[in-house]
């Protein structure tokens, strides 16, 4: 019984230890015991919704272009689209594929994707709703 003990509670101090000091984030084993694993690489989707002012589809659709022109030439975009409800034509999905978070990256950081915001924002009748979705488990049909 005092071995099992023993062994038990010996387990739990390596473990423990080997999950590092928790106010420094530092590893306790020395760095060249340790196996990097690098972030999965997966494809992403951004899915934003956005409802505009009736009398202001024609302006939006408009300022829309040129995001969706640049977008699409972006080295890591796979696609950039707008929908547009049939049954509510004020209601609008932009639905973006991206190779990475890296390409989603650069792209929020593109001037253009700067500038949009405040270009529709007296357009739309509220901020749009973003969902920035991880393709994990994509499976290609």
């Amino acid at each position: 019984m005092k071995t099992k003990l023993l062994v038990l509670v010996f387990s739990l101090v390596l473990i423990s230890s080997c999950y590092g000091n928790k106010k420094t984030g530092e590893n306790s084993l020395n760095a060249g015991n340790l196996i990097q694993v690098p972030a999965p690489d997966y494809g992403m989707m951004i899915v934003a919704t956005v409802t505009v002012k009736p009398d202001k589809i024609k302006a939006f659709t408009e300022a829309a272009k040129e995001i969706i022109e640049k977008s699409n030439k972006e080295a890591g975009c796979k696609s950039y689209q707008l929908y547009q409800d049939p049954y509510d034509k004020t209601k609008f999905v932009f639905v973006e594929e991206y190779k990475n978070q890296a390409a989603i990256d650069a792209h929020f950081a593109s001037d253009y994707f700067k500038a949009f915001g405040p270009k529709i924002s007296d357009l739309v009748v509220a901020p749009a709703k973003i969902k920035i979705i991880s393709m994990a488990n994509e499976v290609n049909k």
